[in-house]
Formats: structure tokens, C-alpha cells, sequence
């Protein structure tokens, strides 16, 4: 039934069913065991952190996760709920037909229903706790914080845009739309270092054989956006949007403003050298 993707979808490549704690539940054609193994440890750390990045999308009640994408410069990668505790991720070339891969996930998923659920490993009382905590880190990160005006004046400018953070290569906050103070932005670094790894290493299950093609993540929630975007040097962006944002345009602009974002570093951090 998992081939059903593969076989029906042109320019599909893969797709494997994970548990939410990394294990493969099942794959496609052409994949060896090490790399299904790889790839289900790889998409269950990205849940989970996708997971963990809710608020930054946005104060809401609800704060369901939808689907996590990976795009690089070689194709796409695409992971979607699958039951409870179960996962469903698929690979594709570039030019794939998004919204047909995307109907073929899901219906996939409708047709396996309570096959691919699998336990909990946390209750619903820690899961609430953990939801709770993410609000509350956010407001304690109240106040100005580092801005930088290239980012205020994107998120300013597109309507429905929240945040925007720069990260460095080491993973560390750099800079910050306003709004977003040293707490905030120290917890959505931790999150986003882990994602952009993770995406990094699904390299290969998109077809490549390098991973440093990676151009984009995204994460979309049922109240909202997250961006995460190559910056150069190894450096990111991450950004946020509500739902019913313009994402194609504030993507753009955002990737407009990362040449001044990343002279300004190297600037920067040359004064500090000089120093």
C-alpha cells in the first residue's frame, strides 16, 4: 500500500512509515534497510521538534501540527501525521506535482487508518504540561531584545507575518525581528539547530548525495507558519506567519533581505576579530 505513492504519483521517489519514536513501520521499493532506518530516526526528531516550535507560529488554543517539508535544490521531502504515534514520509524529485503527492499521503493514510497508529509514549497530561511550558517561555521573552531593522521591515510589511530570527552557523541567535527577546529566541534556536540537522540528513532520501543543497523547511500548524531558510555560510533564518499569510511573498522578501543580513555578520564579526 505504500507503493501506492511511488507508482502513482510521477517523479515520486520514496516513502517510508515511521513511529513516532524513530522505528520503521514499512517503506517502498529500493531503499535498504540502513537507509529506512536512517531516514525514520531522522523525520521522528523532525516531528518532534516541528512540534515544539507551535508557539512561535502563534498564540492559539489549538496548535496542531499539519506537515513538516523539506526542499533542496535536487527535490522535496514530505512528512505528515499517520495515525496516532505513526508517521508517513515521502521523497520526490523538484519538479514533482505537489498537490498530487500530497492527496496520495493522505489518502494512503486514510486507507491504512488504525494500522499505522502506534502507543503513546507520552501521556496527554505531559503533552499539555509541554504545550503550557512553550506559552509560558513566551511570554517571559517579552521586550526588544537584539532587533534588526531589515527584519522589522518585512514583517511590517506582509500581511500576517509574525517573526522573523537570524541563526548563525553555530546555531546561535544573531538578531531578531521585535518582539522577540533573549529567552524566546535562545529556546526557538535550540528547536531550529535540531530541524535544520535533521533536514540536512534527509539529503539522500531526496535523491542527492550531498546535504548541503538544502535550501528550505517549512512547517505548517493549523493556526500558522514556520520558515526555516538557508542563509549562507551555513547560517538560517527563521521565520513565522499566521495561516492565512502570504507565505510565497514573505518567503521572498525575507530571502531578499538575507545578503545584508549575512554582510553585516561577516562585518561584524570581523571588528570582533580586528579586536
Amino acid at each position: 500500500m505504500v507503493q501506492d505513492i511511488v507508482d502513482n504519483v510521477p517523479r515520486a521517489r520514496h516513502a517510508v512509515v515511521l513511529s513516532a519514536d524513530g522505528l520503521p513501520r514499512g517503506s517502498t521499493d529500493g531503499l535498504n534497510q540502513k537507509d529506512v532506518r536512517t531516514i525514520s530516526a531522522a523525520m521522528a526528531g523532525m516531528q518532534s521538534l516541528s512540534r515544539a516550535t507551535a508557539h512561535f507560529a502563534g498564540p492559539s488554543q489549538d496548535r496542531q501540527w499539519n506537515q513538516t517539508i523539506v526542499e533542496f535544490s535536487h527535490g522535496w521531502v514530505f512528512l505528515i501525521g499517520a495515525g496516532q504515534g505513526a508517521y508517513l514520509a515521502a521523497a520526490a524529485e523538484p519538479d514533482v506535482d505537489m498537490q498530487q503527492i500530497s492527496f496520495r499521503m493522505n489518502r494512503l493514510v486514510a486507507r491504512l487508518g488504525n494500522n499505522l497508529t502506534s502507543p503513546p509514549r507520552v501521556s496527554a497530561a505531559d503533552a499539555a504540561r509541554a504545550a503550557g511550558g512553550g506559552a509560558a517561555r513566551q511570554e517571559e521573552a517579552s521586550g526588544s531584545g537584539f532587533v534588526l531593522a531589515e527584519l522589522d521591515e518585512v514583517i511590517a510589511s506582509v500581511r500576517g507575518a509574525r517573526h522573523a530570527l537570524l541563526l548563525g552557523a553555530d546555531g546561535l541567535p544573531r538578531g531578531a525581528s521585535t518582539g522577540i527577546g533573549r529567552d524566546l529566541a535562545d529556546t526557538i534556536s535550540a528547536a531550529m539547530t535540531g530541524i535544520h540537522a535533521y533536514s540536512r540528513a534527509t539529503a539522500p532520501f531526496a535523491g542527492g548525495l550531498r546535504d548541503d543543497e538544502w535550501r528550505q523547511t517549512v512547517i505548517e500548524f493549523r493556526h500558522g507558519w514556520i520558515f526555516l531558510i538557508a542563509a549562507g555560510a551555513g547560517a538560517f533564518l527563521a521565520a513565522a506567519a499566521e495561516h492565512d499569510c502570504d507565505i510565497e511573498e514573505f518567503t521572498t522578501r525575507l530571502s531578499d533581505v538575507i545578503p545584508a543580513l549575512v554582510a553585516r555578520q561577516v562585518s561584524q564579526g570581523g571588528r570582533a576579530g580586528d579586536a
